[in-house]
């Protein structure tokens, strides 16, 4: 198969170039910057490709020829500061816009299908308390969280596109993605860090499902193959409350966990107090009540579709731990894996 790639420097982009290259697929590289694809894919075989997804025209023949597009490329932004205008305009014209324009593309180019990169952030928790499965969808209404609407939005114009053309689109809903690779880093990979140094004195209520992003890159692949145009499935992993997560955190560093748990109440406060800081200084707040209450929800997701479908696996979360906390120490991340004491605050957010 010859796969084209975008967002390829990303956490799932570069995992996915490799687990391509692993099944024995030719790939294709879309990257916003030749010097950071040297960086985090400079060992593999990937073809790169320097383009922008504002600017689909500008690498369209280079979809030609390609069997499969898999998009993972997205704009994240959580909070607007002081100063900076028009980023819903942003995350519509990246996260919506374009996606459409990439699905146009490859459909004029002759590409045989395409494998959209979603949010589980699309999926709501259920009245029941039940984990939440693929008809669990939200509204734009139903969630504060900028990236998250623009992610519901991109789903809704992708289900429009299908009902004119016949280019397969599927799309993938992964978890909170944790994992070696992780170069940026991503919030939560920031929190595994701070953690490792000691400076993760306290944790908000709540939990995610964490997924390993390799895990995520396989099941994106086996979509490509298995999974039915149109359909939606959650790679979602497990779920944990931060507090779980910090004891396996624990158990895999022998880092001393933090055993205070910041009270949703509190949490809230410091969002609000941070946002407000935020207007004053014009800088990125520490914390946003959207994270909070983001975390607070506790959505357990469902991976059964997939796992029926796709026949998708995951393993242990100590595994994707240890693995990225190697990763961090072996790429400069860490200046010491020394147990001490907590002397300062991060607070988890994440994307997904």
């Amino acid at each position: 198969m010859k796969a084209f790639v975008t967002g390829s420097t990303g956490l799932l982009g570069s995992a996915l170039v490799r687990e391509l290259e692993r099944d024995g697929h030719d790939v294709t590289a879309l990257v916003r910057s030749h010097e950071k694809a040297e960086r985090v894919l400079g060992e593999t075989d990937a073809r790169i490709v320097v383009g922008d997804m504002l600017d689909v025209d500008g690498f369209a023949d280079e979809l030609r020829g390609q069997d499969a597009v898999f998009h993972t490329a997205a704009y994240f932004r959580e909070y607007f500061g002081v100063g900076e205008r028009n980023h819903t305009e942003q995350l519509r014209a990246v996260n919506v816009d374009a996606t459409v324009d990439l699905l146009t593309a490859a459909d004029d180019a002759g590409v045989d299908r395409v494998v959209y990169i979603s949010s589980s952030g699309t999926i709501g928790p259920k009245a029941d308390g039940s984990p939440s499965d693929e008809s669990a969808r939200r509204e734009t209404t139903d969630t504060e969280s900028y990236y998250f609407r623009s992610k519901i939005l991109a789903e809704r114009a992708i289900e429009r596109f299908l009902v004119t053309h016949d280019l397969p689109v599927v799309m993938v809903l992964p978890g909170v993605m944790m994992g070696p690779g992780d170069a940026a880093p991503t919030a939560m990979g920031q929190v595994v860090v701070d953690f490792v140094e000691g400076n993760l004195p306290t944790l908000p209520e709540g939990g995610f499902s964490f997924v390993d992003v390799r895990d995520v890159a396989s099941a994106t692949v086996r979509s490509a193959e298995r999974g039915e145009s149109g359909e939606r499935y959650i790679v979602g992993g497990r779920y944990y409350d931060l507090s779980e997560f910090a004891e396996v955190l624990e158990r895999v560093t022998g880092v001393r966990a933090p055993k205070r748990v910041l009270p949703y109440r509190v949490g809230l406060a410091v969002g609000y107090a941070s946002e407000l800081a935020a207007r004053v200084t014009g800088r990125d707040p520490l914390i946003t009540c959207a994270a909070v209450r983001t975390v607070h929800e506790q959505v357990e997701l469902s991976s059964q579709k997939a796992i029926r479908e796709l026949d998708v696996t995951f393993r242990p979360f100590d595994e994707t731990l240890r693995d990225e906390v190697a990763w961090f120490r072996d790429n400069g991340y860490l200046d010491s894996p020394a147990e001490r004491d907590s002397t300062a605050t991060t607070t988890p957010t994440a994307t997904r």
